[in-house]
């Protein structure tokens, strides 16, 4: 069985390190809107910022971090419907946060960084029907 079969199957999670926990914690929550949730019998670490089901695992990095690509994720990508997707760029505007608006034809995408490096995109179907 292919997961792409499974209709419960879903992208949990992304695991990334960050430079700064607290910094990154409150750019997901004040950027994106996601829920932190830190579950007492795992101690400090990992931090899980939440969109429904899906987040990220939030862990120090141990050292300097530094944008290396061959190291980073290229990007990871949160799906809203259209309404939240217009939100979300006037949320974008209002905190002053630099984005690249991408029209993918079937989809429109913004791309930000989070203040590690790591590429963030928020996407949502534009087109009811695909070919």
């Amino acid at each position: 069985m292919k997961l792409s079969e499974v209709n419960r199957a879903f992208l949990d999670h992304i695991a990334i390190k960050v430079g700064d926990m607290e910094r990154s914690i409150n750019w997901y929550e004040t950027v994106l809107g996601l829920q932190k949730v830190q579950l007492e019998a795992w101690s400090e670490v990992p931090v899980f910022m939440l969109a429904g089901k899906t987040g990220v695992a939030i862990f120090p990095a141990k050292g300097e971090v530094k944008e290396n690509p061959d190291i980073l994720i290229h990007d990871f990508t949160f799906y809203v419907d259209h309404e939240n997707f217009e939100v979300a760029q006037r949320r974008y505007d209002a905190l002053g946060v630099d984005y690249d608006f991408q029209d993918h034809y079937d989809f429109h995408s913004f791309y930000t960084h989070h203040p590690d490096g790591h590429r963030v995109e928020l996407t949502t179907q534009i087109k009811t029907e695909l070919k």
